[in-house]
């Protein structure tokens, strides 16, 4: 347990995880926790759940143009850090300016709630762009693609997902 949370096995509880968040798992070191969902968003979490913001992780989807097309991506980041969108995302993109997606995309494309979106069980060709001060986090909080919990997991096990890239100094 961290914190307050209370965690059960990810795979035990079903109803706590957005469709293509359970249809992805792929490690039974994966937990669940269900918060109440006016809290969800970072600060208000870490505070009512004492959780240290070190332990949290944000997963923001970014997108850029190239070519006429829309090209995604997710960056996940510690809350202590901002996403170098402009800068190491862009160029992962190879396009000329990166952004955040607009939250009716973001939603749309992942199938997840926007506050609760999670690097687990993202489009397939979406990279999954990982600060790797993340990885370096004995058990991380993430989004579970739901407002109303969030998952926690071995940082290290973020870098084991298919399209993730680990990625130095992706956040500043």
């Amino acid at each position: 347990m961290i914190g307050k949370l209370e965690t059960v096995p990810a795979a035990s509880a079903p109803d706590l995880l957005a469709a293509p968040v359970l249809a992805a798992l792929h490690s039974p070191e994966i937990f669940v926790a269900p918060i109440d969902p006016s809290l969800a968003d970072t600060a208000e979490f870490c505070a009512a759940y004492d959780v240290s913001l070190e332990q949290s992780a944000n997963c923001v989807v970014v997108a850029g143009k190239r070519e006429g097309s829309v090209r995604y991506a997710a960056c996940v980041i510690l809350a202590t850090t901002r996403a170098d969108v402009n800068g190491v995302a862009r160029k992962r993109l190879d396009v000329r300016k990166a952004s955040f997606a607009p939250m009716d995309d973001a939603v749309s494309l992942t199938g997840m709630e926007y506050g609760g979106i999670t690097p687990i069980g993202l489009p397939a060709d979406w990279p999954v762009l990982i600060d790797s001060r993340v990885v370096d986090v004995p058990w991380v909080i993430v989004g579970s693609g739901l407002r109303r919990s969030k998952i926690v997991l071995p940082g290290a096990a973020l870098a084991t997902l298919p399209t993730a890239e680990v990625i130095p100094d992706l956040a500043r």
